[in-house]
């Protein structure tokens, strides 16, 4: 039975890493596997493995749970500056675009205002 037992815990927990982790899934599992070797090798020298194990095991997961959360904070940060960072640079060309069609207009209404000063119709003039 307890063979059974073990088999089915082992099954679901691999099917739950199944999907991508997290950092802090990642941390929490690395934290909790080296608190756990750590707490066993101490635990040993004491003569309770186990215990050292489970204890180890249990600080190790929260410490790599809490490093895991400032990564995980830390790449969505970067995430939203990307993203912000992209928005103003479409912004930018939008602005360029926009005044390089400003200047344009303006260099062609000077060309007309200066035709309209000399006193002739570019349009009625064969020599261009």
């Amino acid at each position: 039975m307890k063979r059974v037992i073990s088999i089915l815990s082992l099954t679901v927990l691999l099917g739950g890493c199944a999907a991508p982790m997290t950092h802090r899934e990642r941390s929490t599992l690395t934290g909790g596997a080296l608190g756990a070797g750590a707490g066993a090798l101490i635990g040993n020298a004491v003569g309770h493995p186990g215990r050292g194990a489970l204890i180890g095991g249990g600080l190790g997961a929260l410490g790599g749970a809490a490093i895991g959360d400032q990564m995980e904070g830390q790449s969505q940060r970067q995430e939203t500056h990307a993203r912000e960072l992209e928005e103003q640079q479409r912004e930018i060309a939008r602005q360029r675009r926009e005044l390089e069609d400003l200047q344009r207009r303006r260099s062609y209404d000077d060309d007309r205002s200066y035709d309209d000063d000399r006193g002739y119709d570019r349009r009625r003039d064969d020599s261009y």
